[in-house]
């Protein structure tokens, strides 16, 4: 697995982004201000890799499996290993035959490369393929359960049996065919043997 550059001012990067594009529990409000802090006190005390215009192909066995797009990425080579988008997000999935599964887009995102988690933040919005809408201001992408995740007001607007949805916050694998949400309206779950992970576990 490889990430591809095509715009001249990348730097190579060893994203590792799959619906990048679930940590074991959710975080406080307090741990992301902590969060900030820490990385306010880093850009004054360490030197920031900085590239505008990105583009970056995540490709697996030869096959293109998602591109990120953004106008500047901060990478924190030093005391941690993150890659910052203050500048917002724009992550584009494929099928394996090539065509656009779903994207997700915000206006701020942190990816934390030794925990395998993804934090979107601020007006986030998935596009499904079949013109599905989920809005929130909090994603969580979990790298090592393949899960998304948040403690927030979440809104679905399915275009199946489903409906539109709203939940204070929700657990659900990547193609959101398996929801457990807390306080859902109108709450439907297909058919299946996936099991999904308990909240806070």
């Amino acid at each position: 697995m490889h990430f591809l550059p095509i715009h001249k001012s990348y730097k190579k990067l060893s994203l590792t982004i799959y619906m990048l594009l679930g940590a074991l529990s959710f975080m406080a409000c307090e741990n992301d201000l902590r969060d900030v802090e820490k990385i306010a006190n880093i850009q004054q005390e360490e030197n920031v890799n900085i590239s505008r215009d990105v583009t970056v192909i995540y490709s697996d066995s030869a096959k293109v499996k998602a591109e990120l797009t953004a106008p500047e990425l901060r990478e924190y080579p030093d005391s941690i290993a993150m890659y910052e988008f203050q500048k917002g997000v724009l992550i584009r999935f494929f099928d394996e035959h090539g065509g656009e599964s779903q994207r997700i887009r915000s206006d701020y995102a942190v990816q934390k490369i030794n925990e395998g988690l993804t934090e979107f933040r601020k007006n986030v919005v998935v596009n499904m393929v079949d013109g599905s809408v989920i809005k929130t201001e909090e994603l969580y992408f979990d790298e090592k359960k393949n899960i998304y995740y948040n403690s927030v007001p979440i809104t679905f607007d399915f275009k199946d049996q489903r409906g539109s949805l709203q939940a204070t916050s929700f657990i659900s694998d990547t193609d959101f065919k398996k929801i457990d949400g807390q306080n859902m309206t109108g709450f439907y779950i297909p058919s299946g043997d996936q099991q999904l992970p308990s909240f806070g576990n």
